[in-house]
């Protein structure tokens, strides 16, 4: 009996559609490899985003299925692997449409990734402040929520109504009061509602945001990524060759250790770390007593590490939180206040460090072009003996 051919294979395996993507992992670039052996054994490796993919027994079931109904094969075997970040990177791209194209930041001159290691360090506090900050320093800017689980910037800058669409089929960005341009999932789920997703349909998300809205003429594009070094962020590193990055820590050294870790995902893409802020240094009370309560130093010490500026050390401050909650920014509503000058000073830093001229975007490089993935893959799963 005949053996099948690599190609009937791989076209049986286009019958293999990822429910929730609803294409199939052919499409996707999902098929790692296929072995044909002399006695009929059929080997599919198959690549997930994660290695603890919910869905990964339906693959099992629907490869073996597919695979064993053609002619001469005797049994299947399925084995796992984990798609490379510049994988993942590429199925993004093909979920969306290709490269981000020219136009699509072409009148963006800076984008800034606003991140931390960890969660609770006040870093939407920060990125909505310095957007609204680098407005009043007379330098349009824009802030997109990149924390599709946590989004905050909406409520932080004032603004939440349904962006229109204008006729080249392009999002609007929303206008808060203070002048920023502001775009989040926020907009287009309901108030409070969860949002869950996989991992490539964050990447789809997020590369609509970029491609699909009209940002048109910033001097500042403020990205406001979830903590921790995810799918989100790895992304934007991939997306945004030209993109850079601002730390947000807290002073505590558990707080400085976490954010070093996040600060060496940018470096890995070689991307370009702007500086540190340290948030929450310090707290004052009227009387002039001050208190460390969330230590001291961890901002200095991680500027030091990565040798870069510390841009500013923000107090401590309650009427930072509460305007925070008003969706009025401190820096525009008490400019005077210690820590609106702090966000100021580090905006003003940022002006200093970046260039006022239009970048040239870089292409996303192509499968062609990323290096081969490192790794054994997962075992093998046997399926069959089948018909």
């Amino acid at each position: 009996m005949a053996l099948p051919t690599k190609d009937q294979v791989t076209e049986a395996l286009r019958g293999v559609i990822d429910p929730e993507l609803r294409r199939s992992i052919v499409e996707l670039g999902m098929v790692r490899s296929i072995e044909i052996q002399p006695s009929g054994r059929i080997e599919v490796v198959v690549s997930l985003t994660t290695a603890g993919c919910p869905i990964r027994s339906h693959f099992e079931q629907a490869v073996a299925q597919r695979v064993g109904e053609l002619e001469g094969v005797t049994e299947v075997a399925i084995g796992f692997d984990v798609l490379s970040d510049e994988e993942k990177g590429h199925l993004q791209q093909t979920l969306g449409r290709g490269k981000l194209p020219q136009g699509a930041l072409a009148k963006v001159k800076n984008v800034i990734c606003v991140s931390s290691g960890k969660g609770g360090v006040g870093k939407s506090t920060m990125t909505a402040n310095l957007a609204a900050a680098l407005t009043a320093e007379g330098h349009a800017a824009g802030a997109l929520d990149c924390d599709v689980y946590g989004y905050s910037i909406p409520r932080m800058l004032g603004v939440n109504a349904k962006p229109e669409v204008n006729g080249e089929r392009k999002i609007l960005p929303l206008e808060s009061p203070s002048g920023v341009k502001v775009m989040s999932i926020g907009f287009f789920v309901e108030e409070n509602a969860a949002v869950v997703w996989r991992g490539p349909m964050l990447h789809k998300a997020i590369q609509q945001f970029l491609e699909d809205v009209a940002w048109d003429e910033l001097e500042y594009l403020l990205l406001d990524l979830p903590p921790g070094t995810g799918d989100v962020s790895m992304t934007l590193a991939q997306l945004l060759p030209q993109a850079k990055f601002i730390v947000v820590t807290t002073p505590q050294p558990a707080a400085q250790s976490v954010a070093h870790r996040g600060a060496e995902m940018a470096k890995k893409f070689d991307l370009e770390i702007l500086g540190v802020i340290e948030n929450m240094s310090g707290f004052t009370t009227p009387d002039g007593e001050r208190f460390t309560i969330f230590g001291e130093g961890g901002g200095q010490l991680l500027s030091d590490e990565l040798d870069v500026p510390l841009l500013g050390k923000v107090p401590l401050s309650e009427p930072l939180r509460e305007h925070s909650d008003e969706g009025t920014p401190l820096v525009i509503s008490e400019p005077d206040s210690p820590a609106a000058q702090a966000i100021r000073q580090a905006a003003r830093g940022i002006i200093a460090a970046t260039p006022q001229e239009l970048p040239v975007l870089q292409a996303t490089p192509t499968m062609a072009e990323m290096p081969p993935i490192g790794g054994t893959p997962l075992p093998v799963v046997q399926v069959g003996p089948t018909a």
